[in-house]
């Protein structure tokens, strides 16, 4: 195991730096809107942890080890509405909801919903969100990899379960871009629902 200059211990660490305030970078394929000193690592599920303090972005997209029709999965026991990931381990739902809600009716929606029969599902947070991107799609109608099996045409902006300590606002992805940025939690935004370990401070 590695171990950081920020004391967490790694398996493998992606890279880190430095955003300077109102000026934008590309990270692994995402970029930053926000002024943040992080640094960001990977360890064995895929799991980013942030290695400076809780109230920054630390988004990364997973590496990829899988070609897109081996990486995703349609299952059957969730009667072929629900989609593994078999690079991160979380699952997701086939056919992302088109309309937008506020934040507070997204998290409620997720948790109150039942796909393929299945309850236990929840907004992702900001990292898992940005693991479904393709870097090298960069500005294209969206960033899914090619050939991958959601329906709905997943595109537009998407809310994440990611606070990062303001009560007021929360961290969204352009899924066309790959831009993140924070919004009130009043705006309205598209949801996505995913189930598996992890949560919103990431």
């Amino acid at each position: 195991m590695k171990s950081d200059r920020c004391g967490r211990s790694l398996d493998r660490l992606e890279g880190r730096g430095t955003v300077e305030p109102k000026r934008k970078r590309m990270i692994n394929g995402v970029i930053f809107t926000s002024a943040v000193a992080f640094c960001v690592g990977l360890v064995d599920v895929g799991q980013a942890q942030s290695m400076s303090d809780r109230s920054s972005p630390y988004v990364v997209s997973w590496s990829r080890t899988l070609p897109t029709e081996s990486r995703f999965i349609v299952l059957a026991n969730f009667n072929s509405e629900a989609v593994l990931d078999q690079d991160t381990g979380l699952v997701w739902e086939q056919s992302p909801a088109t309309a937008r809600t506020d934040w507070k009716t997204a998290r409620s929606y997720c948790l109150n919903k039942a796909i393929g029969g299945q309850r236990g599902w929840r907004l992702p947070s900001i990292v898992e969100l940005t693991s479904l991107l393709d870097p090298s799609l960069q500005d294209s109608d969206a960033m899914l990899p090619v050939g991958h099996p959601f329906l709905n045409n997943p595109s537009g902006f998407y809310w994440s379960a990611s606070s990062e300590g303001e009560s007021s606002k929360a961290w969204h992805l352009h899924l066309n871009n790959g831009h993140v940025h924070m919004a009130s939690k009043a705006s309205a935004f598209k949801v996505w629902c995913v189930r598996g370990e992890g949560g919103a401070d990431q």
